[in-house]
């Protein structure tokens, strides 16, 4: 890290908490001053498109005419002016037009100033300490966006001038692990020092040896829980290597890693004497501090020797490597009388490894991290899961796949609640997970905080009167209450469904919702009176509560529909669970998994949730439009003859069945699209295909007025398919369960008995 012969000075990366990075940097201006700290300038450029849009803009070019020509550059990351302009006919075409063509001008200025400076910014993370006032060294300015100097030196020159650049990282991991300790404390008592876990805590082991590592830090991508599951780390050792391994160019070395771990390949070393350094990797190099440490063992390499060789063979500098490999064959020869032929070959090797490798030590810091993450998911899960979730609530699509991570592991998520919920995501003491009020739209911080602070102060709220009347109906307001309604924050609140909240009584202007608030006005303002009254009146408040209005509830698609709107995702449960078994019949993959089939012809399951009608580049319509399933989200579009023939057939909010094929994305060599061909509505499926209906039922619920309902909904429903009956007993361990075939009834399996069978709560699918 330090030492006498090092030519440069380190590169000092600190992460914390995102909470607590602001107080680091707090201390460094306390400890130094406020004149030797500073953030760093960053130069932003004109790219491609821009300059285009910013001379335009100049010129006076309109602006659907400026969008059209920025709208002609290819969308891929890096694209030049010169190279569009040689591959875009319509760009090549305006370029060698006459000059008194505004488009003309417009892109040739644009390939004059692409790659000039456009704007300044701040640097994310870096920050200067100098040993004294920053204007002996360097220019500096002031910026709205930063509260401290910034330095008008970028990166690329700060470290040149001789000042020291730190990087102070926020990393969200940290706060993730901190909430999962407090509530950890809150719910055990226990004051975890997440310093001394024990490193081979075999609960987290295991968890890496499934790859189960979704929602832990470093290790969740499919890739390497794949390889995870091929290794079995049965050590620190094993996660730090991985960690170093699992990235382009040394990735072609991880089945070798497996393989010698396990003993299906031999464990070689480049010369004995490197044994000490190479046994924790099974002789494979995969650091840079092993490299450093070859060139000092064989070569006789001082520290400072050794990084500028380390450096020389990282960069490529085939003069300087020419060069080291002179100086570390004599000094093997020298020290330890290897041949040369010997100490060729392994400097050879060092160059093919020094080209990936990895600092051990930037991995160590992230593998025990990473350690960490895991040993919480493996023996508090609730606590570290809920975390995850508080902590990615702004994206949605994260949210989604966290949950569905959660509910794989076993765990229960419950919906917010104003009784129960706290503003993030908290566990209660059945291990449950709660969602936090604070994830659903709409509704203001200040209306979850005075929700929050009236219940630990006057206990919960008995029904949806007492709630108007003791929150602060100025915060609470009226999309608040629509919101929760929406979301079944109020479902526990006396017998109420959802559609009752948004129904009104016959000839009546307002919905039952806006009478409550409308009650909780009235109410608090008799409240406010009685306390102003000159005869100090403290009798009882007494107004008529409004009546409920009787409506029928809604449908499963408009509950879910409807939850979605206010929290982002479905969450008592998702438009395609009714349809799990036409799914397993019907789809090859999910969403997530079609660049497994690249080339081919699939069918997937899935809800439009958005469609839009454009244009093309040249004018030709096309449809584009999103679907979404239990594990993802897709957009997709479709072109020329798919959109005559099948466009009208997607519709937001239907259920369909999509067949396609899997083609590459244009402009990606790794990420791969659907090209659909065929859509066809899930339940025109269910009705054509289906051969009869399966109810689940669970023996603690079983009565007679149940068992008088279900007849009369098969005796109303008399058609051709068969009725099968699971009678489960959840108590018994493992779980008992009877299946009864109806021999007396046949029914008209559909998606409207299915409504009917799940209103008086039970679970039901088709039998195909």
């Amino acid at each position: 890290f330090l030492n006498p012969e090092r030519v440069s000075m380190p590169d000092v990366d600190i992460d914390f908490d995102d909470e607590g990075r602001q107080d680091a940097i707090n201390y460094v201006i306390d400890k130094y001053g406020k004149n030797q700290v500073a953030q760093i300038i960053t130069y932003g450029t004109m790219a491609a498109k821009m300059a285009i849009k910013d001379v335009a803009r100049v010129l006076e070019l309109p602006i659907p005419d400026s969008n059209k020509l920025a709208k002609y550059v290819p969308d891929k990351p890096g694209t030049k002016l010169k190279d569009a302009f040689a591959e875009v006919q319509e760009l090549k075409d305006i370029l060698h037009g006459p000059d008194s063509n505004l488009e003309t001008q417009v892109l040739k200025q644009a390939k004059i100033l692409e790659g000039s400076v456009r704007g300044t910014g701040i640097h994310a993370a870096g920050v200067i300490i100098a040993p004294d006032d920053l204007l002996n060294y360097i220019p500096v300015c002031t910026s709205k966006d930063a509260d401290l100097l910034v330095t008008q030196f970028d990166g690329k020159v700060i470290e040149d001038a001789g000042m020291l650049k730190m990087d102070f990282l926020g990393l969200k991991t940290l706060t993730v692990i901190k909430d999962a300790l407090r509530m950890v404390k809150k719910n055990y008592g226990i004051d975890i020092d997440m310093d001394k876990i024990p490193l081979d805590d075999q609960a987290s082991l295991e968890l890496y040896q499934k790859g189960e590592t979704v929602g832990t830090f470093q290790f969740e991508s499919e890739g390497m829980r794949m390889y995870l599951k091929q290794l079995k780390p049965t050590n620190i050792e094993d996660l730090i290597a991985m960690n170093a391994l699992y990235r382009p160019g040394p990735l072609q070395f991880i089945p070798n890693f497996i393989n010698r771990k396990h003993g299906r390949e031999e464990v070689e070393y480049p010369h004995e004497l490197l044994e000490p350094i190479l046994n924790n990797t099974y002789g494979i190099m995969v650091y840079q501090e092993q490299i450093m440490q070859t060139a000092q063992i064989l070569g006789g390499y001082t520290l400072g020797g050794a990084d500028l060789l380390r450096r020389a063979m990282g960069k490529k500098k085939i003069e300087e490597m020419d060069r080291q490999e002179v100086i570390f064959m004599k000094g093997a020869k020298e020290i330890h009388n290897i041949p040369e032929e010997k100490s060729k070959k392994v400097f050879e090797i060092m160059k093919e490894f020094a080209k990936y490798g990895f600092n051990r030590s930037h991995s160590a810091a992230y593998s025990v991290v990473a350690y960490q993450t895991a040993y919480l998911k493996a023996n508090y899960p609730s606590e570290y899961m809920a975390s995850v979730l508080t902590h990615n609530m702004n994206n949605i699509d994260k949210v989604t796949f966290f949950i569905e991570e959660t509910k794989n592991m076993g765990l229960e998520i419950l919906g917010p609640d104003v009784n129960e919920s706290e503003a993030s995501f908290t566990v209660n003491p059945l291990g449950q997970i709660r969602f936090g009020l604070g994830a659903v739209k709409g509704t203001g911080d200040a209306a979850v905080e005075n929700i929050i602070e009236e219940r630990q102060k006057n206990g919960h709220f008995e029904d949806m009167y007492d709630f108007a009347r003791r929150v602060s109906l100025r915060t609470v307001n009226k999309k608040s209450f629509e919101c929760f309604a929406q979301a079944g924050a109020f479902d526990n609140m006396g017998k109420l469904h959802r559609a009752q909240f948004f129904a009104s009584m016959p000839n009546e202007q307002y919905n039952f919702l806006e009478k409550i608030i409308r009650y909780g006005n009235a109410y608090q303002k008799e409240i406010e009176n009685a306390k102003t009254s000159l005869f100090g009146d403290s009798g009882a408040v007494t107004i008529a509560t409004p009546k409920v209005p009787q409506t029928e509830t809604w449908s499963q698609l408009e509950k879910l529909s409807r939850e979605k709107e206010v929290v982002g995702f479905y969450m008592s449960g998702h438009p395609l669970d009714r349809y799990r078994a036409e799914m397993k019949q019907f789809c090859k993959c999910t969403l997530d998994k079609i660049d497994k089939f690249p080339n081919q012809e699939i069918t997937v399951a899935g809800i439009i949730t958005k469609k839009e009608l454009r244009q093309t580049k040249t004018g030709k319509p096309f449809t584009s439009f999103s679907i979404e399933d239990h594990k993802g989200a897709m957009d997709m579009a479709l072109f020329g003859e798919s959109h005559e023939t099948i466009g009208e057939l997607i519709e937001v909010n239907k259920l369909v069945l999509l067949t396609g094929k899997v083609q590459k994305r244009y402009g990606s060599e790794d990420r791969f699209e659907l090209r659909p061909s065929q859509v066809k509505p899930l339940e025109e499926m269910q009705e054509k295909m289906c051969k009869g209906l399966s109810i689940k039922i669970d023996i603690a619920k079983l009565s007679e007025d149940l068992i008088g309902q279900m007849e009369q909904l098969v005796q109303e429903n008399s058609g051709e398919h068969e009725l099968k009956i699971w009678v489960y007993d959840l108590q018994e361990d493992p779980v008992m369960k009877v299946e009864l075939n109806s021999q007396k009834y046949k029914i008209q399996a559909d998606e409207r008995l299915m409504q009917k069978f799940e209103a008086i709560e039970l679970q039901c699918e088709m039998v195909y």
